[in-house]
């Protein structure tokens, strides 16, 4: 069962798609533990589950069976207005692509979650200046994304994700389009918000300068996490 140190707790979860009379299995009775502090790295080869894996923690798609625990508490992702509330509030998420509003600058795009959830402007400003500064961009806020490299539009989002202080924070291939280096600040910027903020962060990447940085490291193979690897630490 979820509970104090666990934002996430997934009990036998259970996912297939239909493709005209074929059915998929993508998930095949998942349990998974996600703790607090922690950065989980998520490892499989195209086609083991990974995307789908990841949209059910996110509270974005159901699974078809089994039980998810956000925060100790079961969540319906059937319950549109639930799910959507429990996302806004307890979920940042990081994308390969960035997702930030062209139009905004740092500033803005790091606040937009903040003034969604109705937070008063002045703790925004606070709370944003206080991020931008953790991740290194403070002298960039007024800086629109097209003026950034991809390592500082990548910090921006972590920033974005961070801002509403969430619960659980995932990465859907952060690293997947930075250059060796970067991608080595990022992880390790990852890394040290996870301990610092005390959210957990589950990262899917087939890049394995994450596996040498993460806490623990699981691999999905045909929507079954491996036993032999689902407690592996990190060695670095």
């Amino acid at each position: 069962m979820g509970g104090p140190g666990l934002p996430l707790t997934l009990s036998q979860v259970r996912k297939t798609y239909r493709m005209g009379q074929h059915v998929i299995p993508a998930l095949q009775g998942v349990d998974l533990q996600v703790r607090q502090g922690q950065l989980l790295a998520l490892t499989g080869p195209s086609g083991s589950g990974k995307s789908t894996l990841l949209n059910i923690c996110g509270l974005i798609d159901a699974p078809d069976a089994g039980q998810v625990l956000f925060q100790g508490e079961h969540v319906d992702v059937n319950d549109v207005i639930a799910a959507t509330l429990r996302r806004r509030d307890g979920i940042g998420f990081v994308f390969q692509n960035f997702n930030l509003v062209p139009v905004m600058n740092v500033f803005e795009n790091v606040e937009y979650p903040l003034f969604v959830a109705g937070v008063p402007s002045g703790e925004r400003r606070a709370r944003v200046l206080t991020i931008l500064e953790e991740v290194g961009l403070g002298e960039h806020a007024r800086h629109r994304p097209d003026a950034l490299s991809g390592g500082q539009r990548q910090r921006v989002a972590i920033a974005r994700a961070l801002v509403k202080q969430p619960a659980l924070v995932i990465a859907d291939e952060p690293t997947a389009s930075l250059d060796t280096v970067t991608a080595g600040q990022m992880l390790d910027l990852m890394r040290a918000s996870a301990h610092k903020h005390g959210a957990a962060f589950l990262i899917a990447s087939h890049d394995e300068r994450l596996t040498r940085r993460a806490d623990r490291v699981i691999a999905l193979r045909d929507g079954v996490i491996v036993p032999s690897d689902e407690e592996r630490p990190c060695l670095a």
